[in-house]
């Protein structure tokens, strides 16, 4: 066999294999889709009510956030109170928060400003001022682009009722108000996001969080060593939950909750999203190298070109036409039967794109920059998702 056949030899087979894997992960998919239904059938909230202390940290004037926080009010819930704490008080969020807690005179509300954060990460800065100050022993942290559900604090509580449970998390559907970019962003979240949290669920149990719904113990926090631990990763939501995990359980609510994105322009969805591969890729190496083979396109193009390069072009045709059909029927399932995804379900037939772009994160996580900018300030990750401070001002990233 001459070299130009070894070669296309290897790309077949590697096309093969790919689309082989893709479509294991896809049945693994489905199984975990089916166990996760089951439990939310069997969802109970029971009379475990405790009072909770909501912490939202803010920074600046986002789209939608006077509706977002506007549901945190709304619950149906006998006592908690809200906790807002951003930089200064002339940050023009704290504007909104204040005019939005004077239309719920009757929900305790306090606002807060954390100043300059002594680690990298402000936002858990934020969240360790306000664990300080919270009246309750159960905190549930929560970002400000999420919207919630009336029944949400219900929910996300009632894990608590076992003592086992330190740490309880949600999963999120992607709303985007944008173009074609951020609509295609939004599918990660509800769609490639979901899957991936339903698998590893269902392989090894919970043993991270997810940051935009964060419901923990006071003690829990205490034993971990406090967020101030976090304060240094990027994935400070990832690392808050692995800890927990290593001595208490941590829960995968089946409540689901409405992310909004922040952006809708090419550069910012691209770069935002080649952040957070690359934030996994430190975070968790092997699971991150592994993700590799849950991609289909990839492997249906390239059996495209290797195939029919190798005089097998029907049968290259073919493994490219059950990737894209592998690929539509993955998004139908996990934005239909999970998160509920209307916009995910009516461009169900994007998905495939959506598919090759994740791919092509996956590839920049290891090849692209390390730097990137949080809130607006420059970092570079270091080693198991650390952050380092940089002086100079940067362009890209932002989150």
């Amino acid at each position: 066999m001459n070299p130009v056949s070894a070669i296309l030899s290897a790309l077949c087979a590697a096309a093969l294999v790919g689309a082989a894997t893709s479509t294991v992960y896809s049945l693994m998919t489905a199984a975990a889709v089916v166990r996760f239904r089951r439990r939310a059938a069997e969802r109970k909230l029971g009379n475990f009510h405790p009072p909770v202390s909501v912490l939202k940290p803010l920074c600046g004037d986002e789209p939608h956030l006077e509706e977002n926080l506007i549901s945190f009010y709304e619950q149906v819930y006998p006592e908690f109170e809200i906790l807002f704490c951003a930089r200064s008080m002339q940050d023009s969020a704290i504007d909104t928060a204040r005019r939005v807690a004077a239309r719920f005179p009757c929900i305790p509300t306090r606002i807060l400003a954390s100043g300059e954060p002594p680690w990298p990460n402000a936002r858990t800065y934020s969240l360790e001022i306000m664990r300080r100050q919270a009246r309750y022993a159960i905190l549930v942290s929560s970002d400000s682009d999420v919207h919630v559900d009336p029944d949400y604090l219900a929910s996300v509580v009632a894990p608590f009722s076992d003592p086992r449970v330190g740490m309880v998390t949600c999963i999120y559907r992607g709303v985007a108000r944008g173009g074609l970019w951020a609509r295609l962003e939004a599918m990660g979240m509800s769609v490639e996001m979901t899957s991936g949290v339903l698998v590893a669920e269902m392989l090894e149990g919970m043993k991270f969080a997810l940051g935009p719904t964060i419901a923990m113990r006071q003690d829990t926090v205490e034993k971990i060593g406090g967020l101030s631990r976090a304060g240094e990763y990027f994935a400070d939501d990832f690392v808050l939950g692995h800890w927990a995990a290593a001595g208490q359980k941590v829960v995968l609510s089946t409540h689901i909750i409405d992310h909004h994105l922040l952006h809708s322009s090419f550069k910012k969805t691209i770069a935002h999203q080649q952040g957070w591969a690359t934030s996994t890729r430190f975070s968790r190496p092997l699971g991150h190298l592994g993700s590799v083979l849950t991609y289909g396109v990839p492997y249906g193009l390239l059996g495209l070109v290797a195939l029919a390069a190798s005089g097998h072009a029907a049968l290259g045709v073919a493994v490219l036409a059950f990737t894209l059909l592998a690929r539509v029927l993955h998004c139908l399932l996990v934005s239909g039967c999970v998160v509920g995804d209307r916009a995910a379900l009516h461009s169900a037939w994007l998905y495939p794109v959506r598919d090759l772009m994740g791919f092509c994160f996956w590839l920049g996580s290891y090849f692209g920059s390390r730097r990137l900018s949080y809130r607006g300030h420059p970092f570079e990750l270091m080693p198991k998702g650390r952050l380092r401070k940089l002086t100079e001002e940067l362009k890209g990233i932002t989150q």
